[in-house]
């Protein structure tokens, strides 16, 4: 294989893999974004449901309050029934405490509702609470994560500029030209194999010449098709992977 094509295709290795970094890189903000986002609206319920316990719990401390009041009233309205002069005043009294009843026993009920509902509210807050701190613990363990594998992955990409720019200095400016000009206009793919007599990225089948000048590898060849740079990776003899000759086929 010709040194420039040799040198084409590791460098459309590299760019792929700044692709591959690239995208990585910026999508590792967006994810932590999403989990934040997560975090914070399990907060916000968790507000919620403290909210409406304590607006539970204040509710049923008024009732208790309204229910002191009126049996002060009670008590006071007794009082002045022993001093009542006529069976009107008596009655306007004994009125007056039934209504006063009438609304502790209200109360009374509204509290035991209160109570009924105060009970899975807390259950929901604390479990909120645990499960709040538990994953609180989770997002900061997968951003310590993320920041060390965007620095891990900032590493990686300077030194595959490195190699790039040492590739492209010795590459012959023509072949990195048409390189970068095909790479714009393919999607970020310049470069493609020639399998089983056809181009790997379009697919299309090689002429049978083509194809057989392809593979002395002495020029730089594009696709007749798709014009990406082509090249032919010869067949490894099983000699030449293991050293050994190869196996008798017996019949």
């Amino acid at each position: 294989m010709l040194p420039d094509l040799q040198l084409a295709v590791r460098l459309q290795e590299l760019d792929n893999r700044v692709t591959e970094l690239t995208r990585e890189i910026s999508a590792l903000p967006k994810h932590i974004a999403e989990i934040e986002k997560k975090l914070e609206s399990h907060t916000r319920k968790l507000e919620a449901d403290r909210a409406a316990l304590k607006a539970n719990q204040t509710d049923r401390k008024k009732n208790e309050g309204d229910i002191q009041l009126q049996e002060q009233k009670i008590s006071k309205l007794r009082g002045q029934m022993l001093d009542a002069k006529t069976n009107e005043q008596y009655r306007a009294f004994q009125n007056e405490i039934e209504f006063c009843e009438k609304e502790i026993r209200r109360a009374e009920d509204h509290i035991l509702e209160l109570m009924g509902e105060s009970e899975p509210l807390d259950k929901n807050v604390k479990a909120a609470e645990l499960a709040l701190k538990d994953e609180k613990a989770q997002v900061e363990t997968e951003k310590q994560q993320a920041m060390a594998r965007t620095a891990e992955d900032r590493r990686a990409l300077d030194q595959i500029n490195q190699e790039r720019a040492q590739i492209v200095a010795r590459l012959h400016p023509n072949v990195h030209r048409q390189y970068e000009r095909i790479r714009k206009g393919r999607s970020g793919i310049a470069i493609a194999e020639a399998v089983d007599g056809r181009c790997s990225a379009c697919q299309i089948a090689l002429r049978l010449q083509f194809f057989q000048d392809l593979k002395k590898g002495d020029q730089v060849m594009y696709c007749e098709s798709c014009a990406r740079i082509l090249y032919y990776n010869p067949p490894v003899a099983f000699e030449d992977l293991t050293g050994e000759s190869a196996p008798a086929i017996q019949g």
